[in-house]
């Protein structure tokens, strides 16, 4: 491949101010149909019953499990350098979803 060919590649990516600040999450759900991934992420307050939506991530199941890999490969890199994430709760599996 030459560089002509790699520079037709490069995707420029914009972050806006908004998005760049980002949203705590503490919780997602993941669902699925034989079309898409829906990713809800959810912040979570101690004491309250009712949590908020703060995101939600539609993919395709091939973005999926490139997300997944991505996440992965992350992970493995973050435990080098900084030792092994514990999990304090059972991770949960419930009927079509997930809880992360």
């Amino acid at each position: 491949m030459d560089n002509n060919q790699n520079q037709d590649q490069n995707i420029n990516i914009q972050l806006n101010e908004m998005v760049a600040a980002g949203a705590y999450c503490n919780l997602a759900l993941v669902n699925h149909s034989p079309s898409e991934f829906v990713l809800d992420f959810i912040q979570l307050m101690p004491g309250v019953q009712q949590a908020q939506v703060r995101s939600r991530v539609i993919l395709a199941p091939l973005h999926a499990k490139r997300v997944l890999a991505a996440l992965q490969q992350n992970i493995q890199n973050y435990e080098a350098q900084f030792g092994e994430i514990k999990e304090v709760e059972p991770f949960v599996v419930g009927a079509g979803n997930a809880q992360a």
